[in-house]
C-alpha cells in the first residue's frame, strides 16, 4: 500500500462545525482520524497531503452513546478528533474538499 493511502487512513474527514470554524480563526484545523493514530502519525499525514507546516497536535477521543435503533438499544461508534494548529502563514480551505 502507498504511503498517501496510509495518509487518508489516518486522516478521515475534516470536522466542521461551529466550534470547529472559531478553532480556525485560531490557525487550527479539526479532522476526525482512526482511533489507533497517534500524534507523529497525524502530524506526518497533514503536512504530507496538505503541504503545509504543522506547529501542534491536540487529539480528543469521544465516547459514543448509547442510542435507540428501530426500538433496539445499540451504539455509536467512539470518535476521535485531532485539533492540528498550523505554522503562521499556512493554510487549509477545508471547505473545498480534499
Amino acid at each position: 500500500m502507498s504511503t498517501k493511502h496510509q495518509h487518508y487512513d489516518v486522516i478521515r474527514k475534516p470536522i466542521i462545525t461551529e466550534k470547529a470554524t472559531m478553532a480556525s480563526e485560531n490557525n487550527a484545523v479539526v479532522f476526525e482520524v482512526a482511533i489507533d493514530s497517534n500524534k507523529p502519525m497525524i502530524k506526518e499525514a497533514v503536512e504530507a497531503l496538505f503541504g503545509v507546516k504543522v506547529k501542534a497536535v491536540n487529539t480528543t477521543i469521544t465516547k459514543g452513546k448509547s442510542k435507540r435503533f428501530r426500538g433496539q438499544m445499540g451504539r455509536r461508534k467512539d470518535v476521535k478528533k485531532a485539533y492540528v494548529t498550523l505554522e503562521e502563514g499556512n493554510t487549509i480551505d477545508v471547505s473545498t474538499g480534499l
